[in-house]
């Protein structure tokens, strides 16, 4: 990594440390997962074998933020998609990681400051992104945000494309041109996967060229009416535990499609105890609303049926029962009538009850648990219901990454960095850690899997599959000692060599084992 990102940025013969290795050091610094933030950057090497990491002659002081800044510049003039997806995509190839599948997904992140937008709407030249207020994903509207767009592959969740956007930016707008201009440039032919925001007439018009899956939002009226209408005899049992599937055609947009209706054990009995809590809220509201509309006075009883046939009818899981509209006699001057007082005014008042709409809970009843997918591809030999249907679940590997990247022990819970251009940059290294973190870790699973072999988890207990934020837990505490010139490592115990076998010899040369 650190050769690519200099061979495309370039190296000045006076600089002590180079772009490369500075992009390496706010990875390691992003890796730490000490929660350490960026202007305290030189402080994290402090204490640590600077210059056995990063390259010799580089100490923590040669790492200030004049440095690192002006890296980040070079990076965002350089084209951070670009450069993400070149080292990206040079990575999965040396990794072997499979690109049938990948996963496109967004999610914002929120930044504190001003950050007033001095861009001219009219400039031709490429501007910076804006970042502004959004829909925010982390439940900060007060705060301004930037967007990021992150497909992974199936394969290890590994990230192979990282674009950073507008904090206002709409999902909608940009999922398919994303997909068409990355199949167009790099030329992988996968099966694109997304969530709801991908389906729509518009997209679905320009993706003809791609093999697409995505999962089809509720709202539409053809799914509305596939959820409500489709019999459960329809259903199979899918080879993946706890769903049941059914097909049927689609040609939304003009665009021949299968259409793959998915029931979820888990997400139904969910969705039904949801149900239950919305039933029991929307009763104690159509009371609130009867006893409202009990204590109105009607001119007459055509009003008062109108007013009671109103409120029923926008009721949506209950409607009125019994409506009676009683009659009132009223005199219109104040006090006491006499005996022989005649009734000049008439008024009328509605009495009724709440009750169930059995249809409207029926039909919700029968929904609970169920989406639906939708993809191009029409050969079921080439797609089975099946298969669609993990691929969606693959779907989860992008959010596990987003999820990575929002850590509170992670370093992007802390950009204060100046400028629009250097915070995209630094959101583009938080995609090269989460890059290093995957590869990491797929690499030490598939090496225990392949030796049939186990390392203790943090219950002390077997594991082929232990994450690298524990093996990282497992290695604090391990110095670089000089003694009479000559080094060496302290503290490295029996387990930590036998997790270092399955590491490979480039990072068993640190610990001065090759």
């Amino acid at each position: 990594m650190v050769e690519q990102i200099n061979q495309i940025l370039g190296i000045h013969h006076q600089e002590i440390v180079s772009p490369g290795q500075a992009v390496k050091a706010m990875i390691l610094n992003g890796l730490g997962l000490v929660s350490a933030p960026l202007y305290l950057f030189e402080k994290f090497f402090v204490g640590k074998a600077t210059e056995h990491l990063l390259g010799e002659g580089i100490s923590p002081e040669h790492l200030n933020d004049d440095r690192l800044g002006r890296v980040l510049d070079k990076l965002y003039e350089a084209g951070l998609t670009q450069v993400f997806v070149t080292v990206a995509l040079a990575a999965a190839q040396k990794f072997g990681v499979k690109k049938d599948s990948l996963h496109l997904d967004s999610s914002s992140f929120h930044v504190h400051g001003e950050y007033v937008s001095t861009t001219d709407e009219d400039a031709t030249e490429e501007r910076a992104i804006e970042i502004t207020y959004g829909y925010s994903r982390d439940h900060r509207p007060d705060l301004k945000q930037f967007i990021l767009d992150l497909m992974c592959s199936g394969d290890g969740d590994i990230p192979l494309y990282l674009r950073v956007a507008d904090g206002n930016e709409a999902d909608s707008a940009a999922f398919a041109r994303i997909l068409k201009e990355f199949r167009q440039q790099w030329e992988i032919d996968a099966l694109f996967v997304a969530d709801a925001a991908l389906y729509c007439e518009q997209n679905i018009k320009q993706m003809d060229s791609l093999r697409w899956l995505s999962r089809v939002p509720a709202t539409l009226a053809a799914a509305q009416f596939l959820l409500d209408n489709m019999s459960q005899e329809a259903f199979v049992n899918s080879a993946i535990a706890g769903y049941q599937i059914a097909e049927c055609c689609s040609d939304y947009a003009a665009v021949k499609q299968r259409w793959l209706v998915v029931e979820s054990e888990a997400r139904k009995s969910a969705d039904l105890k949801q149900l239950e809590k919305r039933l029991a809220k929307q009763l104690d509201k159509a009371q609130s609303q009867l006893r409202q509309l009990s204590q109105q006075e009607f001119a007459c009883a055509a009003d008062a049926l109108k007013a009671a046939n109103l409120l029923s009818s926008q009721l949506r899981f209950h409607q009125l029962q019994d409506v009676e509209i009683i009659e009132h006699h009223r005199h219109r001057k104040p006090g006491r009538p006499g005996k022989n007082t005649q009734h000049t005014h008439y008024c009328y008042q509605i009495r009724a009850s709440v009750v169930p709409k059995p249809q409207a809970i029926a039909i919700e009843q029968l929904r609970a648990g169920r989406f639906i997918l939708a993809t191009n591809v029409t050969d079921t030999n080439e797609l089975t219901g099946d298969d669609l249907l993990l691929q969606y679940k693959a779907q989860q590997s992008t959010e596990r990454g987003f999820r990575f990247l929002k850590d509170p022990l992670f370093f992007t819970s802390s950009v204060f960095l100046n400028s629009p251009e250097r915070v995209a940059a630094l959101a583009m290294v938080m995609g090269l850690c989460l890059l290093v973190y995957s590869l990491g870790q797929k690499a030490l699973r598939q090496a225990l899997e392949t030796a049939k072999q186990t390392i203790s988890n943090q219950l002390g207990k077997p594991t082929s599959t232990p994450t690298l934020r524990w093996v990282f837990q497992c290695f604090m505490s391990i110095h670089l000692i000089t003694i009479a010139g000559f080094r060496q490592i302290a503290n490295l115990t029996d387990e930590r060599r036998w997790i270092l076998q399955f590491l490979g010899a480039p990072c068993r040369k640190y610990y001065l084992l090759t």
